[in-house]
């Protein structure tokens, strides 16, 4: 079994972003610039955004972070978005989810423009990627591609079953495996809360990506030996022996199901990291893009 070190690929991708944003320096270009939104103070929103507002300034790019009241109106955060589109520094926007319930998630999503849309949501951008032209890969699913590819894992003929159909990871991610690319070509059964014989199905599959959202849901008699799974799943579960209360668990049984894979992504550590990764990816894309040096 070998762990997919999600830390260790993010630096490295980080380190070459950083690399290249020092090229974009030497020759007098503009930086990759990131503006966050964070409405209210969600503990888990804020640990995430700081881990993003972290990585630019590792990467080099230049981040903005604008805070919100949860009791925001919708028409105000809309008006936020429209003069972060109309910023012209500004390359990447992303509005950090959940949102409070009276904010409609599908509005802002659908008012961040597409050129600007780094998480990948826009269904603009959602709509490139099912036909398979540049754009904007939503960035955890992205980040599974990545890793994929630094570890030369083979996908080609194999049978992935992605469990979860989340329009954020699930959907996405069962689409990109089944494209024509490198780090696709798969077989693909998506799974979800109604389809029966799920850990039967689970056994057959040479690669799950477990995106549920239900800790420790996959157990080691739904995973076949020498299988790949990608935990997406993180949840605080309520943990006193932890000096935080709580516990981050993923959606796989971790020490149950590992000793049956070749490879398996920890949690913390896996796919989170690496999340950020093709965030920021995403990121010096748009900035290009500004540049006029590619064709997002």
């Amino acid at each position: 079994m070998e762990l997919l070190d999600g830390q260790l690929v993010s630096k490295t991708i980080k380190e070459e972003l950083r690399l290249k944003v020092g090229q974009l320096i030497v020759e007098g270009k503009k930086i990759p610039h990131l503006a966050a939104v964070l409405v209210g103070n969600n503990g888990a929103s804020e640990t995430y955004v700081g881990a993003k507002v972290k990585a630019c300034a590792e990467t080099g790019f230049k981040s903005t972070l604008v805070r919100l009241e949860d009791d925001i109106s919708e028409n105000k955060l809309l008006n936020v978005i429209e003069d972060l589109n109309n910023d012209p520094d500004v390359d990447g926007i992303l509005v950090q989810l959940p949102l409070p319930k009276h904010i409609s998630d599908e509005k802002v999503i659908n008012t961040i423009h597409p050129s600007k849309d780094v998480d990948g949501f826009h269904p603009i951008n959602v709509g490139k990627m099912v036909q398979n032209l540049p754009t904007f890969i939503s960035a955890t699913p992205h980040g599974v591609l990545l890793m994929l590819e630094h570890y030369k894992i083979n996908t080609k003929g194999k049978h992935a079953v992605v469990v979860g159909r989340s329009n954020i990871v699930g959907r996405p991610m069962s689409i990109l495996l089944s494209s024509n690319t490198p780090t696709g070509n798969c077989t693909v059964t998506i799974c979800h809360s109604h389809t029966p014989n799920l850990p039967e199905i689970c056994r057959q599959a040479d690669i799950i990506v477990a995106a549920l959202g239900k800790p420790e849901f996959v157990k080691a008699d739904m995973v076949k030996d020498g299988a790949v799974v990608i935990d997406v799943g993180i949840t605080r579960v309520p943990d006193n022996s932890k000096k935080s209360g709580f516990a981050l668990k993923g959606d796989v049984k971790f020490d149950e199901v590992a000793p049956r894979c070749s490879y398996i992504t920890p949690v913390p550590g896996g796919v989170g990291p690496m999340t950020i990764a093709a965030l920021m990816k995403n990121t010096f894309l748009a900035c290009e893009a500004r540049n006029g040096e590619n064709l997002i």
